[in-house]
């Protein structure tokens, strides 16, 4: 785990199930990887919506971070609120032979640790390995998050207990696994996620993982 409180903990730490979509988001897609939203159309909306944080977390790309904060900034020079934006990435990997995402949120934009998952495609090798991927988010700054545990292959328990082993921050706690047209968790297993979590001290986070227009939905 990261040794100095990362900035971003207290957000975390105040988070739970109501937290999605309306005030927190940390897993959603543009089309700087398998989204549909230009990166300006989604923060527009985010601001619209009144998020008050935000991570945009597009496979192995960072490139809307800086697309959104110009927008953001000029919003800012109006006078008008807008959300908190978080750089954001998610990275593929391997955990206990098992293929994951992992979240990295609240690194440093552009740091070259990340350099080989910024590039569009999974990187291949050792780099792929979950620690190499822990690794490299905290030399950036970040914070390394399981996402969506009850979505693979092996068990979230297991897979939880793994990514604690290697030192990851925290788990997607609260997602929808049913798909829904609007954003809702799914209660038995988030319920669980979120407990296991607990219990190892990790963090929690929630995000809608959104790939379509509208950010209140998948």
């Amino acid at each position: 785990m990261v040794l100095n409180r990362h900035p971003l903990t207290s957000v975390l730490e105040t988070i739970g199930p109501e937290s999605c979509p309306g005030d927190l988001n940390f897993h959603c897609h543009t089309l700087c990887s398998d989204g549909s939203l230009e990166p300006c159309d989604l923060i527009r909306q985010a601001s619209a919506n009144g998020l008050q944080h935000l991570a945009v977390t597009d496979h192995h790309s960072s490139a809307s971070y800086a697309l959104m904060q110009d927008w953001l900034s000029k919003q800012q020079d109006q006078g008008l609120p807008v959300p908190k934006l978080w750089t954001g990435m998610e990275i593929s990997a391997i955990l206990r032979g098992c293929l994951v995402h992992v979240l990295a949120l609240g690194f440093e934009h552009g740091h070259p640790a990340l350099a080989v998952y910024n590039r569009g495609d999974a990187a291949v090798g050792e780099a792929l390995r979950a620690d190499s991927v822990c690794g490299a988010i905290h030399d950036a700054g970040g914070l390394a998050i399981l996402a969506h545990p009850a979505r693979y292959r092996l068990g979230f328990s297991e897979l939880i207990d793994a990514a604690a082993d290697l030192g990851f921050d925290g788990g997607e706690a609260w997602y929808d696994y049913e798909m829904q047209p609007r954003w809702s968790w799914s209660p038995v297993v988030c319920e669980a996620i979120d407990q296991r979590l607990k219990n190892l001290g990790l963090l929690r986070t929630c995000g809608t993982d959104t790939h379509g227009v509208d950010l209140e939905g998948r």
